[in-house]
């Protein structure tokens, strides 16, 4: 260890032994798992939301994200991961059981998105006649307009972390260090190195070709996180601060302020009265902005998130970049969950000096790198103006991840942390055992290099696996209940209305709603 590290570490370690166990037990995560839904031959099912799973618009845990087709599975959260993958294989079983009746449907178990139809035939969203269903939908039309529906149809999983007495300060400090550290979760994690060619029609890229229906990056570890996932040319020009909430909460505020001439090209409304985007703006709402972590808070009914976060501060995190794993029922397994529990207590704990714009510059092309190339030989990162091989920063921040791994197992009373730690530190060494790796490995040896066979049958053998498992009679029916009421929760919003919906859309995206003082 060099001098210059020495205190970093110190303050570090001072910091983790001013955690209580009570604090470290009081840790918090729960997990949304997109999963676009597939026909039984793989193309995408084009039927509606499956009215057995209630309202997609007003149900806690089961709803859709861009496309009526893309499910959204959402757990409350867990003092435990143990917890939360119950209850996400609850809500698992709860919808195989209504995929069955609509023709033995399944769930597509790859971040990169089935055999996909024309773009314009994609289904958006539906969440009924009410105002506040009708923007989403608006606001979902505004995503098609603005980066086409292919794009929308990745999905993932999205990790909400949060410990006891955490201010709102040092969770911005977190996601300064998870931004720069997170190229080590794409390189471990990322599974999404293949995609059909049919998610790329007619678009530049730098993907090869594989076999004849299979494009793919051969050192690549996360095509969902990399140029072809969530990026936008319009949203480059956006100079976002993690420095403080104040200036986070700013540079936000301008993007959803500030006029941007393309989208104002495409206008509010099409010719013929259909409402085309809820803004013109550069974001129409707080969630168009894509991130690898997200400062989260819990809303009010309409309250506006920006708003919320002034008001109340940051209550907890979204990791965004954690891709499905098709080789896991769920998507994600526990040794995985305790991973990210260390890498964000370290991100919590380390020294998290503020971003600069050049250090934002490298942080882009690392999360580029990474995705594209992570398991190739010797690649190097950038770091404070340096290159620096990924291996070795990696292996840097697993000795860095050591102690707080064991304080975990302290407090939890066994080993389980530190093995998650050991395992991540052995992939390093052996990229053979990454879950890219095993994807293209699993294509060559059983599916003649096609992605879509492959995942088509991990599809298939996750949908038996989780059809055969036995469902409580308590979970039943507390779910079946739960989508009941969710379907008279969505009748009672639509008949409350009073406002036409352009009264509501321009109320919804003023300045006032945002917060802002006048």
């Amino acid at each position: 260890m060099t001098k210059l590290q020495a205190p970093a570490g110190a303050l570090m370690q001072d910091r983790l032994k001013a955690l209580t166990p009570a604090q470290l037990l009081g840790m918090r995560r729960g997990i949304e798992k997109e999963s676009l839904r597939t026909q039984p031959g793989g193309g995408l099912a084009l039927t509606p939301h499956p009215a057995a799973l209630g309202s997609a618009l007003t149900h806690p845990n089961i709803t859709t994200d861009f496309s009526e087709s893309q499910m959204e599975l959402v757990t409350s959260a867990h003092k435990s991961c143990e917890a939360a993958l119950e209850e996400l294989t609850q809500l698992h079983q709860f919808t195989y059981r209504a995929l069955k009746d609509l023709g033995d449907e399944m769930l597509w178990v790859s971040s990169m998105p089935c055999g996909l139809p024309t773009d314009e035939t994609i289904p958006i969203a539906r969440f009924g006649l009410s105002n506040v269903g009708r923007a989403r939908s608006v606001y979902r039309m505004g995503l098609s307009h603005r980066y086409g529906r292919r794009m929308q149809t990745i999905s993932g999983i999205h990790y909400n972390w949060s410990l006891p007495g955490v201010t709102s300060e040092q969770y911005f400090a977190l996601t300064r260090n998870f931004r720069r550290h997170a190229f080590l979760l794409l390189f471990l994690f990322g599974a999404s190195p293949a995609v059909c060619p049919t998610f790329v029609a007619g678009r530049q890229h730098e993907l090869q070709r594989l076999a004849g229906h299979t494009l793919y990056m051969p050192h690549g570890t996360s095509l969902r996180m990399g140029r072809l996932g969530y990026q936008s040319d319009a949203q480059a020009s956006l100079a976002v601060s993690y420095n403080s909430l104040e200036g986070y909460c700013a540079s936000l505020q301008a993007a959803l302020m500030q006029p941007y001439p393309p989208y104002e090209k495409v206008g509010i409304r099409s010719p013929g009265g259909d409402y085309n985007q809820l803004a013109t703006t550069l974001l129409q709402i707080e969630n168009e902005f894509y991130g690898t972590i997200r400062p989260k808070r819990v809303i009010f009914p309409g309250e506006r998130p920006l708003h919320a976060l002034r008001e109340r501060g940051v209550e907890y995190v979204e990791v965004r970049l954690m891709d499905l794993d098709p080789f896991e029922p769920l998507g994600i397994n526990a040794q995985t969950m305790r991973f990210l529990d260390v890498f964000l207590l370290h991100c919590l704990l380390s020294d998290s000096p503020d971003d600069t714009p050049q250090e934002i510059a490298e942080l882009k092309h690392n999360q580029h790198d990474a995705a594209a190339r992570g398991r190739q030989p010797g690649l190097l990162l950038k770091r404070a103006g340096r290159e620096v091989p990924l291996t070795e920063w990696g292996t840097e921040l697993l000795a860095q991840c050591a102690p707080i791994a064991a304080a975990l197992d302290a407090a939890h009373g066994g080993t389980q942390y530190s093995e998650s730690l050991a395992a991540a530190g052995a992939a390093l060494v052996d990229t053979s055992t990454l879950p890219s790796a095993r994807v293209l490995a699993a294509m060559a040896q059983d599916f003649d290099n096609s992605f879509m066979e492959f995942a088509r049958a991990q599809s298939a053998k996750t949908q038996g696996a989780l059809q055969g498992l036995p469902l409580p009679d308590g979970p039943l029916a507390r779910l079946t209940a739960q989508s009941q009421k969710s379907i008279e929760e969505q009748k009672k919003i639509e008949a409350s209305d009073s406002l036409t919906f352009e009264a509501y859309r321009q109320q919804y995206v003023s300045a006032e709603r945002l917060g802002v003082k006048i």
